[in-house]
């Protein structure tokens, strides 16, 4: 549901973003704005600005930046809409209602029915696990090396040896047969009527990112089969959209999350302090895992068994997370099986060096591709190397793939292969038509335009709308001689064009403003344009700085409108001929661009 603005800026004005951003940073005031460790980036000197004036935060680190709901939204990973909802309930804002068909009335009835059993399920899993009869599961999780604060910390629970204990407990709930069979937690047959699913086992339950439980895994205690239980799919519940430990992960801080096999992985490793660790629910990874990763981070580090199943399954990952633009990086356990098994031997520290560690991904599936030939034969040597021309294919963007050749070459040079040769194959397999893996062309233009470094112009540009905010007394000098449409830049301009509407209203609001990009990166770009520094000391140096500024803004407005003027435009020639007549006469009275910065 989309809210009006009107809502959405009372829930902003009823947060102070100071109060709000000392939850979870500590906060030093220091003259008008407070400081702290940026909690995006690592850092040992305070670069975090919080500016209550302004309603805002910016990180002169690493660029992060915005209103309340930004910092909320990139700190707890939350869309606008969760954050938006989080801050009206500290706020004490009741957001509209929203109007639901009775369709859609009843799904979400039978949504929140579905989850309070869940609910009530965890809560009796883990009442159970205390319970002398639950003394099996309890002796299992510690004599893996779980304390009991993990153990709380995870829900973890276990179900009894007799088959119809929580069917019993739920239906003295008042919950009825066909809510208890949606549930996925109960079977049904002619011979035993409705009977647990669980039972005899230790009991995972799975959580959503908001910390709902949505499911449950089991590992059965002695030698029953499976192993391993997983809940079925229900309303709640889907394996393939959902990964083990995130709700805790996604908090985690770290600039990666660990991609593992099992429950007892992410568990220990957690306990370990290796907070940023998931896994998925006893199936491969998907697309839709890789989606829900890419909501909280940028790279992921695979960690599954190094056994030949574990690998295969790292083969299986990496192009998925690719397609979903993930970088990955494969991590090596050996001697270890899984990394339960790596902390115990060799503790943390040593398993923080094999993270580090961790190998590049597109150069990990060549070194597995290489145990498929004879490399002591010229032959095996020669359909090994046919084998990376077709990994490389795989790879759109020019650059990087002229990287991972000259990476190849490097590791393989002992078998007289040269860069030359290998970018031959590559192409030729390119003019055969090998299949190439389809992603959007880079738009190499663009890149290099984001990648050059800030001209005068941009400078000068986001200079102003920083003392238009910070100074709004300056106003009724700048518009003067300045528009919003001498902002050349389009983010600018759209910027100064709010701006400007917002001082001939009464109210210049930075924080108002940004609630109108909900763009994660267009939001730091803004937030930017609001926090550009200059060193100025006297009233001298500010008024050349601003006089500096505005003629600069000028001539790079006109300097665009003269070169996209049409030559049959005669009127349009006139205009910016008296443009510059006046900028030429702005230059040489410098002097009457009186301004404080007070």
């Amino acid at each position: 549901m989309r809210y009006s603005d009107d809502i959405i800026e009372e829930v902003r004005m009823k947060n102070d973003i100071v109060d709000v951003v000392s939850q979870y940073v500590k906060l030093t005031r220091k003259g008008s704005s407070y400081f702290g460790l940026c909690p995006f980036h690592n850092e040992k000197t305070p670069s975090f600005s919080v500016t209550p004036s302004k309603q805002m935060y910016y990180c002169f680190g690493c660029g992060a930046g915005g209103n309340v709901f930004n910092f909320v939204m990139e700190y707890e990973n939350y869309s606008f809409g969760e954050a938006l909802s989080h801050l009206a309930d500290r706020a004490g804002v009741q957001l509209p209602r929203i109007e639901y068909s009775s369709e859609a009335r009843e799904k979400a009835k039978q949504r929140e029915t579905l989850l309070e059993i869940n609910r009530q399920a965890a809560q009796y899993f883990y009442y159970q696990l205390r319970r002398e009869s639950g003394q099996i599961g309890y002796r299992y999780l510690t004599d893996r090396g779980l304390s009991d604060e993990t153990i709380r910390k995870f829900g973890l629970g276990y179900s009894d040896k007799f088959s119809d204990d929580l069917y019993k407990f739920l239906k003295g709930k008042g919950y009825g047969d066909d809510q208890l069979r949606d549930s996925g937690l109960f079977n049904v047959d002619e011979r035993h009527g409705m009977y647990d699913k669980f039972w005899n086992r230790v009991i995972f339950p799975i959580m959503d990112v908001n910390n709902r439980v949505i499911g449950f895994g089991g590992r059965v205690m002695g030698d029953g089969k499976p192993k391993y239980l997983n809940s079925p799919e229900t309303k709640i519940f889907d394996k393939s959209r959902n990964l083990y430990g995130l709700n805790v992960a996604r908090t985690s801080r770290k600039p990666y999350l660990i991609l593992c096999e099992g429950y007892m992985d992410v568990i220990s490793m957690h306990q370990s302090g290796f907070t940023n660790a998931v896994a998925s629910l006893g199936t491969s990874l998907t697309s839709g895992h890789a989606s829900l990763l890419k909501r909280y981070t940028q790279e992921v580090l695979l960690l599954y068994d190094s056994d030949e199943a574990g690998v295969k399954a790292a083969l299986r990952a990496i192009p998925i997370l690719r397609e979903a633009g993930i970088n990955s990086r494969v991590v090596d356990l050996k001697p270890h099986k899984d990394p339960d098994e790596f902390i115990k031997t060799e503790g943390a520290e040593a398993f923080q060096q094999r993270l580090d560690q961790a190998r590049d991904s597109f150069m990990f599936r060549v070194s597995v591709s290489e145990k498929e030939f004879p490399m002591e034969e010229p032959q095996g040597q020669n359909r090994f190397f046919e084998r990376c021309a077709r990994l490389l294919l795989e790879l759109s963007d020019e650059l990087e793939r002229n990287l991972y050749i000259e990476a190849i070459v490097r590791q393989y040079h002992r078998y007289g292969i040269s860069v030359e040769d290998l970018r031959k194959r590559v192409n030729t397999l390119a003019m055969k038509g090998t299949p190439i893996e389809q992603r959007q062309q880079p738009k190499t233009v663009e890149a290099r335009q984001a990648q050059k470094k800030e001209s005068a112009a941009d400078k000068a540009q986001k200079l102003m709308l920083t003392w238009l905010v910070t100074y709004p007394g300056i106003f009724d000098t700048v518009e003067k001689y300045l528009s919003p449409g001498d902002f050349i830049v389009p983010l600018y301009h759209e910027v100064a064009e709010m701006l400007f509407e917002q001082h001939a209203q009464g109210d210049v609001n930075p924080a108002r403003l940004l609630n109108s990009f909900t763009d994660s990166e267009e939001q730091r770009e803004v937030a930017s344009l609001f926090n550009a520094t200059i060193h100025l000391e006297t009233m001298e140096e500010q008024e050349r700085a601003f006089s500096d500024t505005l003629i600069r803004i000028k001539q790079e407005s006109l300097a665009e409108k003269n070169k996209n003027w049409d030559p049959t435009d005669m009127a349009g020639l006139q205009e910016l001929v008296k443009a510059k007549k006046e900028l030429e006469d702005l230059g040489r009275k410098r002097q009457q661009l009186h301004i404080s910065f007070e």
